[in-house]
């Protein structure tokens, strides 16, 4: 049974009573990420969760480690484009000990002076194994020339320049503004009681601010191009990508079944035509990445450079067979089975439900029951997914950024259908 509610400052909570396990997940969601951050600021996000494990007004970092090793937890915090989150998992008997240590993290950081100077040099470290690491460092450079001089185009670990600039009061001044009530939704999903948590939350963020910093909230444009960045590498990157629809679209669904037909599984056409029937790469998919307002079907492969322009030309023409040709209805079956499979499989966990309650008060303000969700999956028809593929697929749009050897690499925008000159880095 799944409960909503929703507190008078402006708080969510939102929970999930699975009584035949002997766990709870729960998390503290934030609506604020590296989108809603000015260029000055870039990466600040993400520091401020580094930081919030450093310690709290009454514990060491240290303490909060052998409190949530006390009680067997098991802690995680991420940050996203448009929200940050912070999760444990512990068995039912611990949740007061579990919920006091989240929310002691999230609502009493220390912001110690000496300590936003050491995690600086963390931060910078992950950075550059971004930049070690071809397969992560294509997918930004992808985005920032996608959605370009836009925040959600920006990395969400920062700029190396703008992070060693942080200080404890603007981190902390940033914080106060974004970690308040209206942008907290507290979820948890498990072996629990929502009376029970209840308590806890208005005992813990009753006091939270109802109001903070407004953020501007433009839409990005897409940029296509087609942009090369030279590094000495023994195999080449792609990504080929085109605008998405955002997460609240009417049609996602059909989205979601089209990305699996072209690359999001291994019976896809792009897996099955350029890796198992030529050879030509170990990797190769597709996947969508959507947001609020706009998204962005992403095609990744890895290849030998002196394969670059065939995977290219095969990947266009994938997405071109799928805009101008009707899917085989075994084929479209074959997708939702698939879908619907993934995602069932993917809810069997607390920690999984406990997500998934909060990615959908998010973005659509409410929750849509698995059995709506699997109806929508089996009622789109071919004439929809072929009506979406015209949409989302055609000339024109497409961007392509290729990371590698690019000595003697000479792609013809007409052909891939992005028409613009190449930039080389």
């Amino acid at each position: 049974m799944i409960v909503r509610e929703v507190f008078d400052n402006g708080l969510r909570l939102i929970t999930e009573a699975m009584p035949h396990v002997r766990s709870i997940s729960l998390g503290v969601w934030i609506a604020r990420g590296s989108r809603h951050e000015d260029p000055g600021q870039s990466g600040i996000s993400h520091f401020i969760e580094h930081m919030l494990f450093k310690g709290s007004a009454s514990r060491s970092a240290q303490e909060i480690a052998q409190a949530i090793d006390s009680i067997g937890g098991q802690v995680d915090a991420f940050t996203a484009k448009e929200y940050a989150g912070y999760y444990i998992k512990v068995l039912d008997t611990h949740l007061p000990a579990a919920f006091d240590i989240l929310s002691d993290l999230i609502l009493r950081p220390s912001f110690r002076e000496k300590d936003v100077e050491r995690e600086k040099k963390v931060v910078l470290e992950e950075i550059k194994m971004v930049e070690d690491t071809p397969d992560d460092l294509i997918h930004e450079l992808f985005m920032q020339e996608f959605w370009e001089d836009h925040a959600l185009g920006r990395p969400i670990l920062g700029a190396p320049n703008v992070v060693s600039t942080f200080t404890s009061d603007e981190l902390r001044g940033f914080f106060e503004q974004a970690y308040v009530a209206p942008n907290v939704v507290v979820s948890a999903a498990g072996n629990l009681e929502h009376p029970q948590l209840r308590s806890l939350v208005e005992a813990a963020f009753g006091d939270l601010p109802a109001t903070g910093a407004l953020v501007p909230w433009v839409q990005p444009v897409t940029v296509p191009q087609i942009h090369l960045r030279n590094k000495d590498l023994e195999q080449s990157h792609i990504c080929v990508g085109t605008a998405a629809y955002p997460q609240d679209h009417p049609d996602r669904y059909t989205s979601y079944l089209m990305n699996t037909i072209l690359g999001g599984s291994m019976s896809s056409r792009l897996f099955q035509h350029i890796r198992e029937e030529r050879g030509l790469a170990y990797a190769v998919s597709s996947g969508l990445n959507v947001y609020r307002d706009t998204g962005a079907l992403i095609v990744y492969a890895g290849c030998g450079t002196n394969s670059v322009a065939q995977v290219l030309d095969l990947v266009v023409d994938e997405m071109r067979a799928l805009a101008d040709t009707a899917v085989p209805a075994a084929e479209l079956q074959r997708a939702k089975d698939h879908l619907k499979g993934s995602l069932m499989l993917s809810l069997e966990s607390t920690s999984s439900r406990m997500s998934h309650l909060a990615g959908q008060e998010l973005y659509l303000g409410k929750q849509v029951g698995l059995d709506e969700t699997l109806e929508s999956i089996d009622r789109v028809t071919i004439g929809d997914l072929q009506r979406i593929s015209r949409d989302l697929l055609v000339d024109g749009p497409r961007a392509v950024t290729v990371l590698g050897p690019s000595t003697g690499l000479d792609l013809s925008v007409e052909r891939l259908g992005v028409g613009v000159a190449t930039v080389v880095e």
